[in-house]
């Protein structure tokens, strides 16, 4: 079978807080000259991901358009 995915919805700071952490982890790798290859295609998926834009009709509540 193939690899389960998983995906996570984060705002744009969460996303920096994750990307911080993967930097900080990579430093770390590199100072113990460990390598670095996962963390690299961690940090580039988080880069990368896709923002997902939402428009709501002003003064109409959110809830209200999916009853």
């Amino acid at each position: 079978m193939g690899e389960k995915k998983v995906s996570i919805e984060l705002d744009e700071y969460e996303q920096n807080i994750v990307f911080k952490a993967l930097n900080d982890m990579r430093t770390n790798l590199i100072a113990t000259e460990r390598p670095t290859d996962a963390v690299d295609d961690l940090m580039i998926k988080t880069y990368e991901a896709k923002k997902k834009r939402f428009r709501v009709a002003e003064g109409q509540d959110v809830n209200e358009r999916y009853r």
